[in-house]
């Protein structure tokens, strides 16, 4: 009896932890999106409603988890982790809505995350309770509730072997997606958007400038880059381009297109010209406003 009862008060500490555990992952994988979606995912169509409704989600299971203590709560919790991995995935391989992810430190640790969250959540939800199984009539009550006390057998070797493999394919897709790509200048163009006559590289991307920039040096690296990627190269000016070009050096001696004194970005939520979903942002530390031509 008193092994009995050692080994039930085991099993709820351990399924106390796991509770605890999965609901605080999902609750800092909701914080990372949360983050994201305030830095710049917002702006991007479609995928900055995803972003919001991931965030609205992770932390409503997590409160359900850690409040309900249910094992339904604890498998969608679960299911959503792996989806939102899966949802990464394949941003990263052939890109969602238009938008193809790149590699950044927020993607990767927010990936690990939430397999670590499906791991903990899955083997919550169908590891076997420490509860007494009723005995006599009463056994035949209930029979469903009976069968989910008593867990799937092997769920954490299920879960673990699931765990593994959404490691690798995350390590895989990490491994094979791009960094920051520069946008290469080439002929400056112009465009009318919103009735005003903005500057764009030879595709016909709309073109930033960043407040906190100073005519010789660009304070947009390393993840900032990735989302306003600079553009590189010696400009030339196309038809209707007036103002002065030039070039600076880049902290990774890339050489940045400049305009009026400006380094120039492109942003990578705009997918296709004629987009200017960059303009008037405060992002990365700084105000960003499409690079207007005059005349």
């Amino acid at each position: 009896m008193v092994m009995e009862k050692t080994r039930r008060a085991g099993l709820n500490w351990q399924r106390l932890g796991l509770r605890v555990a999965g609901a605080g992952l999902l609750a800092v994988t909701g914080a990372i999106h949360l983050d994201l979606y305030l830095t710049g995912y917002r702006s991007i169509p479609v995928i900055g409603w995803l972003f919001l409704l991931q965030v609205i989600a992770a932390f409503g299971l997590a409160a359900a988890v850690l409040v309900s203590g249910s094992r339904l709560a604890a498998a969608a919790g679960a299911g959503f982790a792996l989806s939102t991995l899966g949802g990464y995935l394949l941003s990263v391989w052939i890109g969602l809505f238009g938008f193809k992810e790149i590699r950044t430190t927020a993607g990767i640790v927010a990936g690990v995350i939430e397999v670590a969250a499906f791991a903990a959540l899955a083997v919550f939800a169908l590891s076997p309770a420490a509860q007494r199984q009723p005995a006599g009539p009463a056994a035949s009550r209930g029979a469903m509730l009976a069968r989910l006390q008593t867990g799937v057998p092997g769920a954490g070797a299920a879960a673990a072997a699931v765990s593994v493999a959404a490691l690798v394919l995350l390590g895989v897709a990490v491994a094979g997606a791009g960094g920051p790509v520069p946008s290469a200048a080439g002929g400056l163009r112009t465009a009318k958007i919103g009735g005003v006559t903005v500057l764009t590289n030879a595709k016909g991307f709309t073109l930033y400038s960043f407040a906190p920039d100073t005519p010789s040096r660009s304070n947009c690296n390393g993840t900032c880059a990735g989302y306003w990627p600079p553009v590189t190269g010696t400009p030339a000016a196309g038809p209707g381009v007036t103002g002065k070009l030039g070039t600076i050096k880049r902290s990774d001696g890339a050489t940045q297109a400049t305009y009026n004194g400006h380094p120039l970005y492109t942003y990578i939520a705009d997918t296709a010209p004629g987009q200017a979903h960059g303009n008037n942002l405060n992002l990365n530390g700084g105000l960003w406003h499409e690079v207007t031509v005059s005349g």
